[in-house]
Parts: structure tokens; sequence; C-alpha cells
């Protein structure tokens, strides 16, 4: 007869390692107190430069990932956490800057970034940006305008800092497109990225150039203001048919003439004052302006003329009668005369 052994059961679930996210931070040393993290740039080896990558989004996110050497850890050792979400004042951050801004972002910035088991820091910032903007006029309405996004560090040399950009031109067009909701009076054409480095105080220093490029969507100013102006001049070649003896012809152009003035001032208006040359649209206009002024010029000449024509005619009719009253005169005085003589 055998012994039968009692069976030993094993909680499987309880077996199981439990991890948390503060395991990972505490095996990092990582936490506000620790200055390795917080005030210098996290290179162990100081001519290595630093390589931020960024990503602009029209519309949309600001993406910025960056290396940090002091930060890597094994995820199988941590029930495979690969990432870490920490609140943003406790890294070192790169000091970018946008040239071109000219109204810092409202909106609070995000309280948050990712670190990631390789070392890799991520933050993400949804920013409305105020920039200026050199506007070429030249074509309006059918202008298309490039606007460029300068970023580059504050500080930070080339040798520190080195400014990367992760997509090409055409993938983040194509993303800026799909993100884009509503583009209201512009149309977003593509978006270009380009390096450049410059040297504002002696320092060299990297910068990466964003140019956006946007055409005007030109029917409402077609329907709105070309058609009408061509209207007007069609009325004021209209009033040929109106007789020159009329007074009415005068007034009617006069009327024409200072709809079109009004348009101008519409257009001065809307045009901006920084153009240094003349748009076509204002050329467009001033060349109307000016044929309606000349047939203005010709009607009153015309009129002129004929009413020192109608008066040379009203006194040659008037010496006529004049003349014939003087003859008829004479013969009655010649016919007086006569009969005298009989007598």
């Amino acid at each position: 007869m055998t012994d039968i052994e009692p069976l030993e059961v094993v909680d499987v679930a309880s077996s199981e390692k439990v991890c948390s996210y503060q395991d990972v931070l505490n095996y990092l040393n990582l936490n506000r107190g620790n200055e390795l993290f917080s005030l210098t740039r996290p290179v162990r080896d100081f001519t290595i430069p630093t390589k931020v990558y960024l990503e602009i989004f029209l519309y949309a996110i600001l993406d910025v990932k960056w290396q940090n050497e002091y930060i890597s850890w094994d995820s199988r050792n941590f029930c495979g956490i690969s990432k870490v979400t920490i609140p943003t004042d406790i890294l070192w951050k790169p000091d970018l800057t946008i040239e071109e801004m000219t109204e810092r972002d409202k909106a609070p910035p995000s309280p948050y970034l990712t670190i990631k088991s390789n070392g890799e820091v991520l933050i993400q910032n949804d920013q409305v940006l105020v920039s200026t903007c050199m506007m070429q006029v030249y074509k309006f309405p059918f202008d298309v305008q490039s606007c460029t996004l300068s970023i580059k560090s504050v500080v930070h040399s080339v040798d520190e800092i080195q400014l990367l950009h992760y997509f090409n031109s055409s993938v983040t067009t194509a993303w800026s497109r799909k993100l884009m909701r509503t583009q209201y009076e512009w149309l977003f054409v593509n978006l270009t990225i380009s390096n450049k480095t410059v040297a504002p105080f002696g320092s060299q220093q990297d910068t990466i150039i964003y140019t956006i490029s946007m055409k005007r969507r030109s029917i409402l100013y077609i329907v709105n203001f070309l058609l009408p102006v061509l209207f007007f001049l069609c009325l004021d070649l209209s009033s040929f048919l109106i007789s020159d003896r009329s007074g009415e012809k005068i007034s009617f152009k006069v009327t024409v003439l200072l709809a079109v003035t009004v348009m101008q001032l519409i257009l001065n208006d809307i045009l901006p004052s920084s153009s240094d040359k003349i748009p076509l649209i204002a050329v467009y206009c001033i060349g109307i302006f000016a044929l309606m002024f000349l047939s203005l010029l010709e009607t009153i000449l015309m009129m002129y003329l004929m009413e020192v024509e109608s008066e040379s005619q009203d006194n040659e009719i008037n010496r006529g009668h004049s003349l014939g009253e003087g003859c008829r005169d004479h013969q009655d005085r010649d016919a007086n005369y006569q009969s005298c003589e009989e007598v």
C-alpha cells in the first residue's frame, strides 16, 4: 500500500511581482531634491551636444524630444514599465524660443513630461502663437503668403544644443492637413522645414525654421469687389446711350464715379499699408476710375461744344431775322417815297 502525499496548492496570483512607477523613480533616484537632473544639461561629457528633436504641426501640438544620459532602466525588471510621466520642473529642459513671436501664449503649458527607459524625454504642448509676418499683397486677392517660425535656444550654442526635425517637410505637411479643422480666409498650402546656423551675439546657435505657405481664398473678393467695380464701368459706358442734350447724363456719370470712389476707400481699409509695391487690384481700380473720369470730361466737353454750337446757330437765326426786318423796313420806306412822288 503506497502513501499518498498531500498536494500543495500554490497561489499563482500572489507570486507575480507587483511594480509601480515610484519603483522606477526610486531606482533612478529621481526626485525634486536631486539637482543632478535639473540644474545642468543632462550629459556625462560636456563636449557632447544635446540633440533636441522638434516637431510642429500647424494648428496642433509642439513636440520636443531630447536624450537624458542619467536616465535609463531595464523595463524587464519593472514589470515591463517602459515610460513614466513626471512633473516638468524635476528635469532640465531646453530653453527654446520663437523669434517671430510677439505675444506669449496665455494657455498654461503642460505640467507633465514623459521619460522612457532608453533615456528619451518627451514634452508636448498645445500653443497658440501670435507672430509677425511680412505681407506681400502685390497679387491681392490671388496672393500666396509665406510666414516663418524660427526656433532656437536662448543661451546655448550649437556646440551644446543641436536642433533637429524628426519628420521631413512632406510628412509634416500631410499631418498638418489632417489636423486642421477650419481654415476660414486662408487655405493651407504646405509646411517646409530647414536648418540654419546664426550668430546673433558672436556665439553660433542652431536654428530650425518652419515656413508656412498659405493661399488666400479669393472668391469673396471677386464677388464683392472686382465684379461690382467692373459693373460700374459697364454702367458708365451705357451712359453714352443717353442724349447729350439731357442734363441727367452728367449727374448719372458723377453718381457712378462716386460709387467707384467708395469702393476705393473700402479697398484702402482692406490692404495693409506696409506693402512696398502698388497692388494690382489698386492699379485695376485706378485704371477704371481714370476711364470713367475721362468719360465724364468727354461728356462735359461735348455738352459745352453743343451749347456753343447752339448759341452760334441762334445768333445766325437772330441775325437773319434782323436782316429780313431791315429789308422790309427799307422796302416800306421806298414804297412810301414813290407814292409821295406820284401825288
